[in-house]
């Protein structure tokens, strides 16, 4: 069974920027869909990014497209979520999650079509 960790959360002020790491053990991530979704203070959890497990297709939230990219580095057996331009709504726990099921090359968004998910990073955005 895989097992993710995710990584690299923190205190940033507005502006700046953190790279999320979520490292796999276990399992390869090479032939699974990924997915980094967070929950604010008092919201849902709501999907940040996703990519299909060759890479080639990816999504974004709209509050995210153009500051934030999502990239996988199969050797390493890690995804990334690269945070720019950071501002206080991202305010959040970071979750990443992976789909083990099959995945044709898509990207999924919904929460229920990951099944394997992490214990969530802490990132705060100081205005």
């Amino acid at each position: 069974q895989v097992q993710l960790v995710e990584s690299g959360g923190g205190l940033v002020q507005a502006g700046g920027s953190l790279r999320l790491s979520c490292t796999a053990s276990g399992r390869t991530l090479s032939s699974y869909a990924m997915g980094w979704f967070r929950r604010a203070p008092g919201k849902e959890r709501d999907i940040v990014a996703a990519l299909s497990w060759s890479g080639g297709n990816t999504y974004y939230a709209d509050s995210v497209k153009g500051r934030f990219t999502i990239s996988r580095d199969n050797a390493k057996n890690t995804v990334y979520l690269q945070m720019n331009s950071l501002k206080p709504e991202d305010t959040a726990v970071y979750y990443c999650a992976a789909r083990t099921s099959y995945s044709a090359s898509a990207h999924y968004t919904g929460l229920g079509s990951y099944d394997v998910w992490g214990q969530g990073t802490q990132v705060t955005v100081s205005s």
